[in-house]
């Protein structure tokens, strides 16, 4: 079988990145959970940040509840209650966190 450079999803990759966090990339993502509910990730932005006010702030800005989670692979990974992706990356960029080029949104 060819290898096209795409993972396989039953081998256990997930083909993002070994350090995905030092990439430079933020990477956001939007994951179903039951029925409607779902639940924004934000991993990969700069460990200088203060997650914190950062969580503080969305979940003042978009009216929703959120939690920082630590994963030894990711590093802080930002959790967000809802399908906020949009809004993320819009906050992201608005305040000059990170550039509109870093941003990668999953499932658009």
């Amino acid at each position: 079988m060819a290898d096209f450079g795409i993972p396989d999803p039953f081998n256990g990759e997930t083909g993002l990145d070994e350090d995905s966090a030092s990439s430079g990339y933020i990477h956001i993502r939007s994951q179903q959970r039951n029925g409607k509910k779902s639940l924004t990730t934000i991993q990969g932005l700069a460990e200088e940040l203060d997650y914190k006010k950062l969580l503080r702030a969305f979940k003042k800005s978009f009216n929703c509840n959120g939690t920082i989670v630590e994963d030894e692979e990711l590093g802080h990974v930002i959790q967000l209650q809802g399908d906020q992706r949009k809004n993320v990356a819009d906050f992201l960029i608005a305040e000059g966190i990170v550039d509109k080029n870093n941003v990668k949104i999953h499932g658009f």
